[in-house]
């Protein structure tokens, strides 16, 4: 899996260091960035020094703990906590990964906890999404019909046609995929990046969908679709397991069949 380090010059400094309760026998060193817009200061890391046997298994657990009992005012989104909802996306030990599917037992040393690469961040490990969710809105990920809705029926599909959206649906639009990906760190503003063409293509293979030619359309650009490099960042950050590159090459294989 790629991963990505802070540059030797970065100018993010060394923050306060928040002791574990005296006694503790299991401690762990966790790394947090901090950010806040109005104290107009340079980023830090702040550590904190958690004691495992008083804490959940996960990096989740972990934020959770230092906020209710080390620093009120660490900030971070979190929701579910069952990898479903994509809230806790943030890069963990150089690498992108929801908090709460992420084990501490998997990091290696010191914890290390940053934003997701390559967005603003709008305070410690918050990143503004309004550009990804926008972009989503973009390739209008719902269902497109043109025939009227049988009567009293649903739009079927057989077996085989719904198995065409297995590894697409999934996609809970955390943006580990697409902030892990070169391409879209370069051309966030034009290129819509893996998570975005995943989505994409899970209308284009739903077989109930009749809007194939005019999404093809909206895809058809040198930046929309075709900023890709096959790099395959994407394939590995994802924590569902799902593969936005090979989404993406099917994608290019419609558009190269419709040509002739």
């Amino acid at each position: 899996m790629a991963e990505f380090s802070l540059p030797a010059n970065s100018k993010i400094g060394k923050g306060e260091t928040h002791k574990a309760p005296e006694g503790a026998k299991r401690v762990r060193k966790f790394q947090v960035y901090r950010w806040n817009p109005d104290d107009e200061k340079n980023p830090v890391m702040d550590t904190f020094e958690v004691d495992l046997d008083s804490c959940g298994p996960m990096v989740l657990d972990a934020l959770i703990k230092i906020k209710n009992e080390m620093d009120a005012s660490v900030t971070f989104r979190r929701s579910c906590r069952e990898g479903v909802c994509g809230s806790c996306a943030m890069n963990i030990d150089g690498k992108n990964g929801l908090a709460c599917t992420t084990a501490i037992e998997d990091c290696k040393g010191e914890v290390k906890i940053t934003p997701l690469p390559h967005l603003e961040v709008v305070k410690d490990l918050v990143c503004d999404m309004k550009h990804f969710y926008a972009q989503y809105a973009s390739i209008k990920p719902w269902l497109q019909t043109t025939t009227p809705v049988p009567a009293g029926k649903e739009r079927l599909q057989s077996k085989d046609e719904r198995a065409q959206i297995d590894g697409l649906y999934e996609c809970i639009l955390c943006a580990c995929c697409s902030t892990s990906c070169p391409s879209y760190w370069w051309n966030s503003d034009k290129y819509l990046g893996p998570a975005i063409l995943l989505q994409a293509y899970r209308w284009l293979a739903d077989s109930r969908d009749e809007m194939t030619g005019e999404r093809l359309d909206a895809l058809e650009d040198p930046f929309r679709l075709y900023r890709c490099h096959t790099i395959m960042n994407c394939a590995n950050a994802c924590p569902k397991g799902l593969n936005p590159a090979k989404a993406i090459a099917e994608i290019k294989k419609m558009m190269l069949e419709r040509q002739g």
